[in-house]
Formats: structure tokens, sequence, C-alpha cells
């Protein structure tokens, strides 16, 4: 066997070796097309690896920020924090997915890997801004999460904006171009109120009118046709006690139209059940603070190293869609959406 040969065996070993969810090494991936021809010839189970111990039934986390400055607080990651969470969650096998995707249990993430969930509260200026030359600034939250995912390509491009107020992120006479842009670019928009205030201490008109008059408006200047605001996150956490008008947090209607909200997120303080979990609550989902200060041991940071130590308690993926793989053992509290298979080993 001359050198050239050895090499060339060499470097596909290391190929094989190297690749895999958390690696930081880059492997080519096979088209949609490609994939789903495979799965029509052959059972779609074949192509799981048990020996990754894929756990549908985890836990994900759905993190929360607020805003991106250059001094680090309560409420604000500087752009080298948020940079280092996000290398942080790269490394550790974490791959960002949309909120409706979560919800609606659609968890496309390679094998091995575990969904997270990342979320903007407020929408301020510092969430995204335009330069003066046009171009997006690369310290805002929108710059950030852009630049990382050029660099690291199976890092998807995954974000949900939860804006308040009449000026969304900021700029006056850019808030359809920006909402557009979050759009075109595979992220999304979501409902914080009108005003911003408590829910819990709203009467049921007052909910109705802060969570469907903002829908309304934030649908107006988006020019995607059928965009829909579905999603809300409370401001302050803050819900009715009085299940009657906590009903108005999913459904109700502002000036003769109707909303309709698949996920309300609060603010705090753990993992959520996975969407196959019985226990999961579309319409109460906690949420983890994306911060090191003032958490008290249960920031992001926190629950990285929870699940470091406890890996049996989080998601981890068994890279294909239509199939739900558990243990056995955690097959008890598992409810399989239409159209998907569950497969316990």
């Amino acid at each position: 066997m001359n050198k050239l040969t050895l090499l060339t065996i060499s470097i596909l070993t290391s190929a094989v070796l190297f690749s895999g969810c958390g690696s930081l090494a880059s492997t080519g991936k096979k088209t949609t097309a490609a994939v789903q021809q495979e799965q029509v010839k052959k059972d779609p189970k074949e192509s799981i690896d048990l020996s990754k111990k894929p756990n549908e039934a985890g836990k994900v986390m759905v993190l929360m920020y607020h805003n991106i400055g250059s001094v680090e607080k309560e409420w604000v990651r500087t752009p080298e924090n948020f940079t280092k969470d996000l290398n942080t969650l790269y490394e550790k096998g974490y791959r960002p997915i949309s909120l409706t995707d979560f919800v609606t249990g659609n968890i496309n993430v390679e094998q091995g890997c575990t969904p997270v969930v990342i979320t903007f509260d407020d929408g301020n200026g510092n969430n995204f801004e335009y330069l003066s030359d046009g171009t997006v600034s690369k310290t805002s939250a929108v710059g950030l999460l852009l630049d990382f995912h050029e660099k690291h390509k199976d890092f998807p491009l995954e974000a949900t904006f939860f804006l308040t107020g009449n000026v969304p992120f900021g700029q006056k006479g850019l808030e359809s171009k920006k909402l557009d842009f979050i759009i075109e670019n595979g992220m999304d928009i979501g409902n914080h109120t009108v005003t911003h205030p408590m829910l819990g201490k709203q009467t049921a008109d007052k909910i109705q009118t802060e969570i469907g008059a903002q829908a309304q408006f934030l649908e107006k200047l988006i020019t995607k046709q059928g965009y829909t605001i579905n999603t809300l996150a409370l401001p302050f956490g803050s819900r009715p006690k009085d299940e009657a008008l906590a009903a108005y947090l999913k459904t109700g209607s502002s000036n003769g139209t109707a909303y309709n909200n698949i996920a309300v997120l609060n603010v705090g303080w753990n993992p959520s059940y996975s969407p196959y979990d019985t226990r999961f609550n579309n319409l109460s989902i906690p949420r983890i603070r994306a911060s090191e200060m003032k958490v008290e041991g249960v920031g992001m940071y926190d629950y990285i190293k929870y699940f470091d130590n406890h890996p049996e308690e989080k998601f981890v993926s068994d890279g294909v869609s239509s199939v739900v793989t558990v243990p056995k053992a955690k097959s008890d509290k598992i409810s399989v959406p239409s159209g998907k298979e569950l497969y316990t080993y």
C-alpha cells in the first residue's frame, strides 16, 4: 500500500471519528431530497444510532434574553458574552429550533444533538439596529446571530423576538423593514403586548386589547402574506389566577378581530418538558434566564452543567423527524403527535 493510499484512508477515518453533534468539525450533509428518498426505501428507524442514547422525552431549555449592551447587567449581555453563550451552546451540542416547531413537536435536529429555543423580550433597539450605511450593527443581537450562523452553518439561525410598543426595535420608519428581515432570514416575531402591563391584574377587555391590538399592529407591519403573530411572552411573567381570565391569553378578540396563540411563555426558571411529554403545557412554557448575574442557580450555565451531570434528563434527538425515540423507562408519559411513530429501546 503506497503512502498516498494510506493518507487517504487516514483522512477518511478522521472524518468519521470527528463527525456528530457537538463536534467542531464540519461535515457534508445530504440534500433533503436524498434523505427523503432513502427513507422511502427503508425503515427510518434503521438510521437511528442508539449508541448516542436518543431521548426525546428529555427536557429542553427555552432561553430568555432582553438586551445587548456594552456593560454587563442583570438584564443585559455584552456582545462578547452573548457570543460566548452561543459558542458554549454550540460546543455542548445544542442546536436552535423555532418556537413554533418546538410547540408543535416538529423537531428536526441532527442526531445526538439537543434542541434549544432562543427568545428576546421587549424589542429594544440593541436587539436589531441598522447603521447609517444601511448595514446591520454587528453588536446587535441580530447582527451577532447572523455572524455566528455564518461561521457555524450547522447552528441554525432561529430566534423569536417578542415585541411591545409601537416602534419595535426602536428606529422609527424602519419597523416593516426590520420585521420583514427577521422573517425572511428564518427567525420569528412574537407578541409582548401593547403597553407591557402585568396581565394578571387586568380585566378581560384589557387583556384582549393588549394582546389582540398588538398582534394586529405587528401583522400590518409585516409584508409577508399570511404571517400570523401567534406566540405570546407574558410581561413580567404575570398571568391571571382566574382561569376564565387566563383563557384570554390563548384566544380572544380586539376590535372584532380574533387572535389564537399556540404558545404562551413565562419568565422562569427551569427547562421545559418535551413537547411529546404529557405534562407539556404550550400555554405555560417556562424559560431560563440567559444570564450570569442574579440567577441564583437557575441560569443557563447552571442548567448546562446540570445536563452535563445528568445527560439522561435532557432531550437528545434521534435525527429522524418522523420518529419519536425514547428509552422504555420514559415511554409511559409520552404522547406521540399524529404522523409520528414511537420507538422505544
